[in-house]
């Protein structure tokens, strides 16, 4: 018997159309509604948000644009601001 192993990545995800505090929480709601997002913190000031997955970038990239949002880029979070 094995064990499947979970890899937890720190991603930065660039977004345009995240213009307010609203959309920001819209963004954190949907990413945390899927199985293998453990933690999603918007700063639509900023047009980042911070993500603690399990995940592949392709399933982050449809839920965001699903959300309403274009994906600019994701990338690795490096550092404690990204």
């Amino acid at each position: 018997m094995f064990m499947l192993q979970y890899v937890h990545m720190k991603r930065v995800i660039e977004v345009e159309g995240m213009c307010c505090k609203r959309c920001a929480e819209r963004a954190e709601k949907k990413l945390l509604l899927l199985g293998g997002v453990s933690g999603a913190k918007a700063n639509f000031k900023k047009g980042v948000i911070f993500v603690e997955t399990e995940l592949e970038d392709s399933a982050l990239l449809q839920c965001v644009e699903n959300a309403g949002f274009t994906v600019k880029e994701i990338r690795a979070r490096k550092g404690l601001f990204g």
